[in-house]
């Protein structure tokens, strides 16, 4: 009877601790326990087997280029551009992710083959690598700290208030939130000062001004690049074979980032010493992508990237199923997608409504919620989250 009553009481303790799990206390491991539980191959970098997934984008965008430019003069082609704008501007957010990995190290163990490889692919694009690479960096070493994190972290509440609400209106409402990128990359987030193109912004030590300085100089290069097509062709195509896919790429990135870091109403934000670098990084979510998972090279698979960013993109499936049994209920398993991940809108519309600003006070905090600023249903909204 002694035994059987034990037992009882164990398995209603286990049921409780179910019920009342904590998200924010600290989790029962150490991330030397997360670390042990990858398969030593997953930390191994195959130069050759990274540069071709560059080689398949590259010829990928191409085509699309080819395609799209032999038709430009052709009106009955109207109705298959949104398809190759589609098509191109996803294929430069993988480019991205490709300079992701560059910028991480993660692409090779070659800090050379690194930073070429991230300054083609990234200055293709618009973005200036170093500046980009080295505060994304931060973001990384800080993640789920309020006021260390460098993108989409949540502002307080005292600097909500002072936001104008055509301001507070802009953060919130579709599609603004989804053209963040470049203005981030001019100016940050607000409450914050600096920008990714110039060397004597507050984001780099004195050490990196060199390469903030070849970044922007590769980024000016591609802006005249674009300037002197628009003066032989035209502007009208450039900004259908370029132009337009850009934008579809800075939404693919602030689309996938964002739900990397929102749409969980169990996502804690830290203050002083209750941060840490393995608390912080179980903030982050896994999302499913459907199809786009291998066209944007498992970027969504994003707590053990974030836990472990030398990991190449093409072994993070792997390592996050060997560290599930490690992380429990810490691991926020992500929802299936159909062929097309138009789950995602709803989660984020959802997000949009509800996270807004955090204490001022608190060394663990959540998202709180303006209930004036976009209608009157925020239960049910923060119900669903």
């Amino acid at each position: 009877m002694a035994a059987s009553a034990t037992q009882e009481a164990d398995c209603k303790a286990s049921e409780d601790a179910r019920l009342f799990f904590d998200a924010a206390k600290p989790p029962p491991f150490r991330i030397g326990d997360v670390r042990a539980a990858i398969p030593a191959h997953c930390w191994r970098k195959t130069p050759l087997r990274s540069l071709s997934y560059v080689a398949r984008d590259l010829l990928l965008v191409a085509a699309l280029f080819a395609a799209a430019a032999t038709r430009i003069d052709v009106s009955v082609a109207w109705a298959a551009w949104p398809l190759y704008w589609a098509a191109q501007g996803t294929m430069f957010w993988a480019l991205f992710v490709l300079g992701h990995d560059c910028g991480h190290g993660s692409f090779s163990d070659s800090a050379m083959l690194n930073n070429v490889v991230g300054h083609l692919l990234h200055s293709f694009i618009l973005v200036p690598y170093h500046g980009w690479r080295i505060s994304h960096r931060t973001h990384h070493q800080n993640h789920g700290h309020i006021e260390k994190d460098e993108s989409w972290h949540p502002i307080t509440e005292k600097l909500y208030r002072k936001l104008e609400t055509r301001t507070k209106k802009l953060r919130f409402t579709l599609p603004f939130p989804l053209l963040a990128f470049p203005v981030y990359l001019w100016y940050r987030s607000p409450g914050k000062t600096g920008s990714h193109f110039l060397p004597s912004s507050d984001l780099f030590s004195p050490k990196e001004k060199s390469d903030v300085i070849v970044s922007t100089t590769c980024w000016c290069i591609m802006i005249l690049l674009l300037v002197a097509l628009a003066c032989v062709f035209g502007p009208v195509p450039v900004l259908m074979l370029y132009g337009v896919p850009y934008l579809v790429f800075v939404m693919w990135l602030d689309l996938v980032t964002y739900l990397h870091h929102h749409g969980h109403n169990d996502l804690p934000w830290y203050r002083g010493e209750e941060w840490s670098y393995l608390r912080g990084g179980l903030t982050t979510v896994d999302r499913d992508y459907g199809w786009i998972n291998n066209i944007h090279h498992d970027i969504g698979t994003h707590v053990i990237h974030h836990l472990f960013p030398q990991i190449p993109h093409y072994h993070l499936v792997e390592a996050t199923k060997a560290a599930r049994p490690v992380l429990g209920r810490y691991y926020r398993e992500p929802e299936k997608s159909g062929p097309l991940p138009l789950h995602l809108f709803g989660v984020l519309l959802r997000s949009l409504r509800v996270d807004h600003f955090v204490s001022d006070v608190g060394d663990v905090v959540y998202y709180q919620t303006d209930h004036s600023l976009n209608g009157t249903d925020w239960a049910e909204d923060a119900k669903h989250k």
